[in-house]
């Protein structure tokens, strides 16, 4: 395979999604500013203002409407993107239904943020999974790196599943640490993502009326939309990701596994489920922990939607697994309670930990993997 000429620079997390969407040629932006993902969509604006992006850049009156002309532009055959954190995605939130139940393919990057009072600009991941049952793909970055290849990949995935995508990346965290990104060559990208196909799915156009969101004269007619979009089509949209991230490892040179990314796992007694840029920090708990000859893995899940069903059912095979949420239900966490759900054998630990931005650093994992272990925990434990 002939060798990319890469451009390796810097980036910050927010900096990685602008490059990545600019090179993914968008037709249309729709931008409103929000704690902590403004400086994408400020990067995005100078792009278009420079002449280097040919696109039509909104400026709208709130997030609610950022999703209104994201969904319009997508419906209407354009490539869409919009960018949103916590309370914006929140305002938004109505119209990421109308989105996916439409099919949509809009691509949006939530930068992860707490969702107040008392007022905070800090990670958690309660904003993101509240689109979990809407119908949106969801995905988790653990690394600049990853933020840049997903917002690729996400154009594709979204565009050929016909559902919308939300790329997650943990506020500052992510979004304004720099880290050293691999960018490929603009023909290379073109050749993995060419332009969007104009006919899907249905879409709107000037001069043929067509009806989208109406009342059905049946309700079974909404019922059997909703299980089409929401349950059996986020199903095929697993083989696109895997079929996507496939063809990007053969394009540029880089992918990752798929749904969720296996690490040393396979003789592995115990397993730690997480996801996001904690990741990094979770793997090195388990190389400490390794070292001391306690033979434990890790699971990180990188789409949280669709669910990596067949996945996580390889989970029954360890002893015990270990869940990390930076999130939190009145049944601990939501990826808890998924993964729980999901089994039928293993002990299932889950750990609620780094919510409003909470510090949960290697010693923090290696410590609590270890407890788990060992048998201290049961159930939900809540580190605070």
């Amino acid at each position: 395979m002939k060798t990319l000429a890469v451009q390796k620079t810097a980036l910050t997390g927010n900096y990685a999604v602008a490059y990545a969407v600019k090179m993914a040629k968008p037709h249309v932006i729709a931008a409103y500013p929000i704690t902590p993902q403004t400086s994408i969509v400020e990067k995005l604006s100078e792009f278009v203002e420079k002449g280097e992006l040919n696109a039509r850049f909104v400026n709208v009156e709130s997030e609610f409407a950022a999703m209104s002309v994201v969904y319009g532009a997508a419906m209407a055959g354009a490539r869409a993107f919009t960018a949103t954190s916590s309370h914006g995605l929140l305002y938004m939130y109505e119209a990421t239904w109308w989105a996916a139940l439409s099919r949509a393919p809009v691509v949006m990057a939530v930068v992860t943020r707490t969702i107040g009072p008392p007022w905070n600009i800090h990670v958690e991941h309660n904003d993101i999974l509240v689109l979990r049952d809407s119908g949106w793909i969801i995905a988790m970055a653990e690394n600049v790196q990853e933020v840049f290849d997903l917002t690729l990949q996400a154009f594709k995935i979204a565009e050929t599943a016909a559902l919308p995508m939300a790329v997650g990346l943990d506020g500052f965290v992510l979004s304004h640490s720099t880290e050293p990104v691999e960018i490929p060559p603009q023909e290379a990208v073109d050749k993995f993502l060419p332009p969007r196909r104009p006919d899907v799915p249905l879409l709107l156009r000037p001069g043929e009326p067509v009806v989208f969101g109406n009342l059905p004269s049946d309700n079974r007619i909404h019922a059997r939309h909703k299980i089409a979009t929401v349950y059996e089509a986020q199903r095929e949209a697993k083989k696109v990701i895997n079929q996507v991230d496939w063809e990007y490892g053969k394009i540029i040179g880089r992918n990752y596994g798929g749904l969720v990314e296996w690490y040393k796992a396979s003789d592995a007694k115990n397993i730690v489920v997480c996801m996001g840029a904690w990741c990094s920090d979770a793997k090195q708990a388990v190389d400490a922990l390794r070292k001391r000859g306690i033979p434990v893995g890790l699971m990180r899940v990188r789409f949280l939607r669709p669910f990596p069903l067949e996945e996580v059912s390889q989970l029954d095979q360890y002893e015990k697994v270990i869940v990390y949420d930076r999130d939190i239900t009145p049944l601990g966490g939501v990826l808890g309670i998924e993964i729980k759900a999901a089994l039928s054998k293993a002990s299932v630990i889950n750990i609620v930990a780094g919510i409003a931005g909470v510090d949960f650093d290697v010693q923090n994992f290696y410590e609590t993997i270890q407890k788990a272990i060992e048998g201290s925990y049961k159930g939900i434990e809540f580190a605070v």
